[in-house]
């Protein structure tokens, strides 16, 4: 029983953080695990291991922000930055997510194609109007509480690890040591993971879900929001739930990368490019069980990621135009947010129906995500360190240093993407 209320206690404090990091683990961020696990195996689960650290840092200073400021990410940006490069930043962000979108749309379309039959195309257009229009019918809580049980689906990937025989010393060596091997497309791959697990979108969803939460308590009036106890008790939270989701995030990812290495590179099989190849991959080595896990995980990762992505767009979008925004306001008080929330989600699935590949658009996505994550994440750096914009917040050494090693890491990776592109 006290292990109950513990665990109830436990779910209570977990949300932005634990949405956040489950969101970072779509579908095409699932189909990027799996292309690393057929390419090279295990050799690259180190790069998980490395990136978790990182990951941490990161959205525990855009939650810090949002939280502490009351603001959204984009509303903070635009004091420290001019507004037209902002407002640039936010129209190259809502042209990844929108292109993301299209992408977890048409793999959840062929995931359930896969399982049950029927058009993929057919099934994508359902899927997308399903994302576009739940957070247009729920309030803020009762969406909440949908995405956090979204996140159980990514616990296939665990029980298909677990169907799966696992060399448990050998997993371990692989993560611990890096296996550095030669060529660009091992280290285009290293890339790849990286800016799969360090996403732009995550940083502004997660920070405008702390303000929104922020707001929601000073409208209820009789919350010391402002007090150091208060303020103290809700920073540890954002840390446990950061810590929390980011950890889940990459273990869920360790989990399809080492399935993939243990199934399909183990049985010769090293060229894939979508979540349906790898699933496809999986069925005639590892059974009908972990292949029909594997699809449906895609299915419920994507209902999941669709809404976050759409969201921090239009959150991101309306704080630059200042614009009110937020799940806890119906669509008639918040017209511009919601329009840009459906708008993202009904063109990214609109997108499966042209002529243009998915994974080309995947490809441009990543690209964009890259050459806005690092001013973002400078931004973010230097808002996190002033003591005008966060009062006796800010940020500790710790998480400063953490912040601009994670921010050079990127620099340089985004580096190495265009100069081998």
């Amino acid at each position: 029983m006290l292990g109950l209320r513990h665990a109830r206690r436990l779910a209570d404090r977990l949300g932005p953080g634990l949405i956040t990091g489950a969101a970072d683990d779509d579908p095409s961020g699932l189909a990027t695990y799996s292309q690393a696990g057929a390419a090279y195996g295990a050799g690259l689960l180190w790069s998980l291991a490395f990136t978790t650290p990182l990951m941490i840092a990161v959205q525990m200073v855009s939650a810090r922000i949002g939280w502490v400021t009351g603001r959204g990410l984009a509303a903070n940006l635009c004091r420290v930055m001019p507004r037209g490069l902002a407002v640039l930043l936010v129209a190259l962000l809502v042209l990844a997510n929108t292109l993301n979108i299209a992408a977890d749309v048409a793999a959840m379309g062929e995931a359930l194609e896969l399982v049950a039959g029927g058009p993929p195309h057919g099934h994508a257009l359902l899927f997308g109007l399903a994302c576009a229009l739940l957070p247009v019918w729920l309030n803020y809580e009762a969406m909440v509480r949908v995405l956090k049980w979204l996140t159980l689906a990514l616990l296939a990937y665990v029980a298909v690890v677990f169907a799966l025989h696992v060399n448990w010393g050998q997993v371990l060596t692989h993560t611990l040591v890096p296996t550095l091997a030669g060529g660009g497309s091992y280290w285009t791959m290293v890339v790849a993971v990286l800016g799969t697990t360090i996403s732009p979108y995550l940083f502004f969803w997660q920070a405008a879900q702390e303000s929104e939460q922020r707001q929601q308590l000073e409208r209820s009036g009789g919350v010391p929001v402002e007090s150091r106890a208060f303020m103290a008790e809700h920073l540890y939270r954002i840390k446990l739930d950061t810590v929390f989701g980011m950890l889940f995030s990459n273990l869920i990812a360790f989990c399809v990368m080492l399935a993939t290495a243990i199934t399909l590179n183990g049985h010769g099989i090293t060229e894939i490019q979508t979540t349906r190849d790898a699933a496809l991959a999986l069925r005639p080595i590892a059974g009908d069980f972990a292949f029909a896990l594997f699809a449906l995980g895609v299915i419920g990762t994507g209902m999941l990621a669709v809404p976050v992505l759409a969201g921090s767009a239009a959150y991101a979008v309306a704080d630059v135009f200042e614009w009110r925004a937020g799940l806890d306001h119906s669509a008639g008080e918040a017209r511009g947010f919601y329009a840009v929330l459906v708008a993202a989600t009904l063109i990214g699935t609109a997108i499966d129906f042209t002529p243009l590949d998915p994974i080309k658009a995947l490809l441009w996505s990543a690209v964009a995500n890259g050459v806005v994550a690092v001013p973002i994440m400078v931004a973010m750096m230097w808002l996190g360190s002033r003591r005008e914009i966060l009062g006796a917040h800010t940020l500790t050494r710790r998480h400063r240093v953490l912040g601009w090693i994670a921010t050079a890491t990127m620099a340089a990776a985004v580096a190495a993407m265009l100069f081998a592109g």
